[in-house]
């Protein structure tokens, strides 16, 4: 499966671009802000139906323009899918498939996996538990097509279940009743949920842990720990449990959306006992066994997306995922660097064919061998 053209109408600096991609390495080389991102999260839109970097769609549209389009046509399985995105201010995303809009955005997930490996992948040590429980939910959505609508539901549960809380507190009274219709729905969405991220961290942690021991120094004790309210006791008990608290803050404080995915070297938080390498060893294990996965349980080869790594990871990391490349691990890639030298110098050290594109300004041009010289 591959990517085989690109065509860009006001996203983000891109004002109107079509660009045809290799099946294989993809290069895009140019200074910072010239838009080399922007061409990967474009990819990305296509795959997963939003933006990697900003889930706020209309933030995505051309400074001063009242809409983006994003298109490009799939290869896959020897067929061509033409994939048609459109924003516009003020109204509902669209989305096509061969000319026909999807009812669900949900039926597109899944279908053109990607993976992206990018300098914002630190979040997912620094920031709080939403994220990585998003980015957990966002692989298992594009195997289950169920999962997404059980999040979706569980969401829509939660927030009628705190508005009720919220309304019972400011009028001083406790309808058990309605809240016991509320939490049935809880129940039944949370511990479906509950068992498949379950499932899901038990079968990811074996090929995480062997990625990492490919591309770090030495091999080390990492771990990743699903952390759920579920662990210990049913849902019900803990609703009952919890019933009080709930009243008191008017939100509920036992369910799946308290959940966590920890992750530890040594035993120990890799965001405090981690040195910098360490954790960019364990950032990019979670995303070649993110690939991995999706790859097995897909049976297809997501589209592969470096942005700026070069730059930002040693020589012996670059040198391990390139390898991998080379092995022939991955399909299509695509690669940004602000270093035209460094990307023919990696390439040619691994004796690897790449089509290499110049980014300037929101235009994107194809080198030809002249101008690589």
């Amino acid at each position: 499966m591959h990517l085989q053209n690109l065509h860009l109408i006001n996203f983000k600096n891109y004002e109107d671009s079509e660009i045809g991609l290799s099946a294989g390495i993809n290069c895009f080389v140019g200074r910072n802000g010239a838009g080399k991102t922007n061409l990967l999260d474009a990819v990305h839109y296509l795959s997963i139906c939003k933006s990697y970097m900003n889930p706020v769609d209309r933030q995505n549209i051309r400074f001063d323009t009242p809409f983006f389009v994003i298109q490009g046509t799939w290869n896959k399985d020897e067929q061509e899918v033409h994939i048609h995105c459109a924003v516009k201010q003020g109204a509902k995303k669209i989305f096509k498939r061969n000319k026909k809009e999807y009812e669900k955005l949900a039926d597109h997930i899944g279908q053109f996996p990607s993976v992206m490996i990018s300098p914002y992948d630190r979040d997912l040590i620094s920031e709080g538990s939403e994220l990585r429980r998003k980015w957990m939910d966002g692989i298992i959505s594009q195997f289950d097509r169920n999962y997404l609508d059980l999040i979706q539901r569980y969401g829509k549960i939660l927030a009628q279940r705190n508005a009720l809380l919220k309304n019972m507190a400011e009028h001083q009274l406790f309808d058990r009743e309605s809240i016991d219709v509320w939490n049935t729905q809880l129940i039944a969405a949370g511990e479906k949920i509950y068992e498949k991220r379950k499932l899901f961290v038990e079968e990811f942690i074996p090929v995480f842990q062997r990625h990492y021991n490919s591309i770090g120094f030495d091999s080390e004790d990492v771990h990743l720990v699903y952390r759920s309210q579920l662990n210990e006791s049913s849902f019900s008990e803990l609703l009952e449990q919890y019933e009080r608290k709930d009243a008191m803050t008017r939100y509920s404080n036992a369910g799946i959306h308290r959940d966590d995915l920890l992750f530890e070297i040594k035993e120990h938080p890799v965001k405090k006992f981690g040195s910098q390498g360490q954790q960019k060893s364990f950032l990019i294990a979670l995303k070649l066994a993110q690939y991995e996965w999706l790859k097995n349980h897909l049976n297809v080869r997501p589209v592969l997306l470096l942005d700026d790594i070069f730059d930002k990871l040693d020589h012996h990391r670059v040198e391990r995922l390139i390898k991998l490349v080379a092995d022939q691990f991955f399909g299509q890639v695509m690669i940004t660097d602000t270093d035209l030298n460094r990307v023919e110098t990696i390439l040619q050290e691994n004796n690897l064919d790449a089509r290499i594109f110049r980014v300037e300004e929101g235009q994107t041009k194809e080198m030809t061998i002249s101008e690589e010289v």
